[in-house]
């Protein structure tokens, strides 16, 4: 708890928060209240419950341990000392309290007390024109949840994966919404695997483009090729999105199968499907990256047997050449007493045996695939 205590004491109450246009508040004026919150409402019986103004943290769990219901608390980038006023209003444990503020987490879930704390790695595409050895296919977010009894918190890190429109979405579902946090849980796993689904078919597109590259015929029916970067580069890009979606395969499935007591029995069910589709999501993962695997391996291949081809070419013009070089060697060596040194036809004849030499060897080399 030395951290709770380290952040608390640079938070001090102080006069109400006042509300920035975006829609943020203004921690200047009170550092209890966090900049960083996004939205923060009070939902029961799967309606948003209207007050006059915005809420704030503090003030939305008052009222829902008066009435009931639960506080959903949306969170950008907070920093520590924004977030140690929530982490001890709501009793978050310290281990979680620091992997959401400093990011970078492995996907999974973790049970403290009567809390689960879930780390999702959302995944964006990012269009290009070209797929280059320097070009960014995936980009990668984290939003980490919070389930209470009577809270759900989300802190999210990123520019993408704004739960904006699944929280509108939501609110038009009072049914499923009035099952609780754990509802919203499964709404935000759901969504991010939705992002999974739209990536992989995305990433499937540029793998089909190098697979074309690779094995169309280019100049003179020869293997075309291309750049060993552009394949390794979207191995990388694969590699991110194998990181995002292997380690979230656990969770998911204790989510579907375990009975937890912040997991509504009739919501479980619902996790099942997210768990089959995160599967068949990590099934094409693999498929891509062994897939890019053979790909690369053939692209090395076709540049081995391109180098061969030329040294080949390279080697019949050199014994090509190699028979007037040895005729004009032997005749440039200035002796008197040479052969048909001094007869009438003797440089025709010696032309037209090197011509014919030359046409033999170029014809056999030729026949032999060689040119």
């Amino acid at each position: 708890m030395s951290m709770i205590r380290d952040l608390r004491a640079v938070v001090r109450p102080s006069r109400p928060a006042t509300r920035k246009d975006n829609g943020t508040y203004d921690a200047t004026r009170d550092p209890a209240t966090p900049s960083a919150v996004v939205d923060c409402a009070v939902y029961r019986d799967g309606a948003r419950v209207d007050t006059p103004g915005r809420l704030t943290p503090q003030e939305a769990m008052r009222l829902v341990r008066r009435d009931g219901g639960f506080a959903w608390i949306g969170l950008h980038e907070p920093t520590g000392a924004e977030f140690a006023a929530l982490a001890g209003e709501f009793g978050l444990h310290p281990l979680a309290v620091e992997d959401a503020v400093t990011a970078h987490q492995r996907p999974k879930l973790e049970r403290y007390d009567d809390t689960l704390f879930t780390v999702f790695k959302t995944i964006h595409y990012v269009e290009h024109d070209r797929l280059t050895a320097n070009s960014q296919v995936v980009e990668t977010g984290e939003v980490m949840c919070f389930t209470g009894r009577d809270f759900f918190i989300t802190v999210r890190h990123g520019g993408q994966g704004s739960l904006r429109a699944l929280r509108n979405r939501l609110q038009c579902d009072p049914e499923l919404l009035a099952k609780g946090p754990s509802a919203v849980l499964h709404a935000i796993a759901d969504h991010v695997v939705d992002g999974y689904i739209a990536v992989a078919d995305a990433m499937q597109d540029d793998i089909d483009e190098v697979e074309t590259e690779v094995f169309s015929p280019g100049r003179k029916g020869t293997p075309r090729g291309t750049d060993a970067g552009q394949i390794y580069q979207l191995k990388r890009e694969v590699l991110e999105f194998k990181r995002a979606v292997s380690p979230l395969l656990r969770p998911m499935q204790l989510l579907s199968e375990r009975p937890m007591r912040l997991i509504d029995p009739d919501i479980q069910k619902y996790f099942r499907d997210v768990a089959d589709h995160l599967a068949r999501v990590q099934e094409q993962v693999v498929g891509f990256d062994e897939l890019l695997n053979s790909i690369l391996q053939a692209n090395l291949a076709q540049a081995s047997v391109a180098q061969n081809e030329d040294m080949r070419k390279i080697t019949s013009w050199a014994a090509i050449i190699a028979v007037p070089t040895m005729v004009c060697g032997v005749y440039g060596m200035n002796f008197q007493h040479m052969p048909e040194l001094h007869w009438r036809y003797g440089y025709p004849v010696v032309m037209c045996v090197t011509v014919a030499l030359c046409l033999t060897i170029h014809r056999t080399l030729k026949r032999n695939g060689w040119l």
